[in-house]
């Protein structure tokens, strides 16, 4: 597939309306971080409690967030998971004030008072083995009398077969699921049919993050994304030169920057998957950049005595095919991610989304000319030195 072909476009003539533009970008990002919105830690960072839930209706997310804002504990997030059809969510809620703490219980218990108005002492999709185990004991239903050890021998093995059950369909819709479940006796299946309760929704998972776990994680995101910047300095470098190690590094730092502040923008959440992707862009990016230089160096071996300028301009030319048509497909691939993936990978795409777009103009507008600028730079030291 051959576009662009042949092309004679002077990138480098425009280089300091490029710089211009990338600058006023990074200028408007840093106000948003700085003096705007900011950015909206997620739990993984802030500190929180998570509940996977899954609904026997369609669930209205906002009689959930209602629920749970009534409680006054913190900012609440709700969030689709898996198919639609699953009816599943992934319900966060911040730690206030940066408390150490699990809300998982009265999270559930809010839901619970808000979707299920019947109360019964066996809950079959919010209660755990324990609870349930020692109902059945207590009850008695099939009469076996003797010893609570002996009582709990013999109804154990029919709660791990509920639960499991319960774990492979997600919920238990209803005394018909107790049906299926060949370990239950006909009157544990019955005493359960008259008198549990199954309600509206079952708690799949529940995860807490303390502050100062969050914090740690902080720090080591920030870690991860300089050490990835500063990586990437070494490596083209050693490879090329120290000027091209400069451009990369500034156009790296462009990209990250404008990545952050379209994040502070939407108001989305900073989470771990968030940082993946921030790391991805950042490979992208340098990998875009490393074919562009590559060329440039055979180029400047080739055509030796001709202007570094002109020589970059014939590189990013040759080159401008490729970049297109790489960049254009993985941004389709992205498109589908960011539309049909879900929420939970929404903002991995999100990112990417914009990254590929910004890190695709960078390689060209930013890496190139501030190499070309320091090279010129490097060389009219050299020049002096020279002279005198």
């Amino acid at each position: 597939m051959r576009i662009f072909h042949n092309t004679n476009i002077r990138f480098m003539r425009f280089k300091w309306l490029w710089l211009g533009g990338a600058l006023a970008a990074i200028a408007a990002s840093l106000l948003l971080l700085t003096v705007g919105p900011g950015l909206k830690l997620g739990v993984d960072f802030a500190g929180g409690t998570q509940i996977t839930l899954k609904f026997k209706q369609e669930p209205d997310p906002s009689r959930i967030r209602k629920a749970l804002e009534d409680l006054r504990i913190g900012t609440v997030t709700i969030q689709r998971f898996g198919d639609p059809g699953d009816r599943e969510l992934l319900v966060r809620m911040q730690n206030p004030k940066q408390e150490e703490g699990d809300f998982a219980a009265p999270m559930v218990a809010a839901l619970d008072k808000e979707f299920n108005k019947e109360q019964a002492a066996i809950r079959m999709n919010l209660q755990g083995a324990e609870v349930i185990a020692n109902a059945l004991v207590d009850a008695d239903p099939d009469s076996i009398g003797g010893t609570v050890g002996g009582r709990q021998a013999y109804y154990r093995p029919m709660v791990d077969a509920i639960l499991e059950s319960r774990k492979q369909k997600g919920l238990l819709e209803g005394p018909g699921d107790l049906a299926g479940i060949a370990q239950l006796s006909a009157g544990v299946r019955t005493y359960l049919s008259q008198n549990a309760h199954f309600g509206e929704f079952s708690l799949l998972a529940a995860d807490n993050v303390g502050p100062l776990v969050g914090k740690d994680l902080q720090k080591k995101a920030t870690y991860a994304v300089l050490f990835s910047l500063v990586g990437m300095l070494v490596y083209i470098w050693f490879r090329f030169q120290l000027p091209y190690g400069l451009g990369a590094i500034v156009a790296l730092a462009h990209d990250t920057i404008i990545a952050l502040g379209a994040l502070s923008l939407t108001g989305r959440e900073i989470e771990i998957p968030t940082i993946a992707a921030l790391l991805t862009l950042v490979g992208y990016s340098t990998n875009d950049t490393v074919v562009i230089f590559d060329r440039i160096r055979e180029r400047i071996k080739l055509d030796r005595g001709k202007p570094l300028e002109a020589v970059m301009d014939l590189a990013l030319n040759q080159t401008l095919a490729r970049t297109v048509i790489t960049s254009g497909l993985t941004w389709f691939v992205v498109i589908s991610l960011f539309l049909f993936g879900g929420d939970v990978i929404n903002t991995f795409a999100f990112v990417l989304l914009i990254g590929i777009v910004v890190g695709t103009y960078s390689s060209i507008y930013i890496a190139t000319p501030v190499a070309l600028l320091a090279s010129n730079w490097i060389e009219n030291r050299r020049a002096l030195k020279r002279r005198r």
